[in-house]
């Protein structure tokens, strides 16, 4: 019966860290460039201690990390010209004082020296790895598709091309760990690849991937699969008490 209890707890450790992960979904739900994520679980199969014989394997529940869904999210129409979105499996490259940070939230604003940054203040990077610096006395800029920033300049005939905003693709989106306010570090030792088949729009932003639905659909399972838990253990507990209230009383 004590393995009953334990297999019951582990379960329920399991669906706490479910719970939170599926509640953490929706309260992103409207966080620009955020991804869904999930928790990944498997049975920890452990062998009965003092048991004669083969045993059948006690199955525990373990989470083994994090899985992250990085389809994108809606493009939606929002008019600032230092709003972007990446149409494609790519990401912003963001200078940090921990080093270079991915993210494919492009709610870029300037800093008081003009130069592009997120929300945060840390530099939105050039192709060359440098900042992208707009001229305060110039118009307001505008990025192409492939990621150039012109901008016109008071006496110039033409708009000046300041700078390319880095955007880069990864061979596995598993190297990236999330750092927080949308940022991602890449874990492996491979370096991100230029993403010409990556499109930035200007004047607009990418939308959460999460859906609704589904996650308030999972927090009703969730709870759920708590509560038949949780009555598991209370009627198991209530029999161990009643075999030792029995052998007390033939004793």
């Amino acid at each position: 019966m004590d393995n009953t209890l334990y297999v019951g707890v582990s379960r329920q450790m399991i669906l706490q860290r479910e719970l939170d992960v599926t509640a953490n979904n929706i309260a992103n739900s409207d966080t620009t460039g955020f991804k869904v994520e999930s928790l990944m679980t498997s049975p920890d199969p452990e062998s009965p201690p003092n048991v004669i014989g083969n045993p059948r394997p006690i199955q525990y529940a373990i989470d083994h990390g994090m899985a992250r869904d990085f389809s994108q999210g809606k493009l939606t129409q929002t008019g600032a010209p230092l709003d972007l979105a990446i149409d494609g499996q790519a990401f912003f490259t963001i200078t940090t004082a921990d080093g270079d940070r991915y993210t494919r939230d492009g709610r870029f604003t300037i800093d008081p020296q003009g130069r592009l940054t997120t929300q945060a203040g840390d530099l939105v990077q050039d192709a060359s790895g440098g900042a992208i610096t707009l001229n305060p006395q110039g118009g307001a800029p505008s990025v192409g598709r492939d990621g150039t920033v012109t901008q016109s300049i008071p006496g110039a005939t033409a708009e000046a091309v300041i700078g390319k905003i880095n955007v880069v693709r990864f061979d596995s989106l598993s190297s990236l760990s999330k750092q927080g306010a949308g940022l991602y570090a890449n874990t492996a030792s491979s370096a991100p690849q230029p993403a010409p088949d990556a499109y930035i729009h200007q004047g607009m932003l990418e939308t959460s991937n999460v859906q609704p639905i589904i996650q308030v659909t999972d927090l009703i399972r969730i709870t759920q699969a708590y509560q038949s838990i949780s009555n598991l253990i209370s009627s198991t507990s209530d029999l161990s008490n009643q075999s030792v209230q029995r052998l007390g009383a033939v004793q």
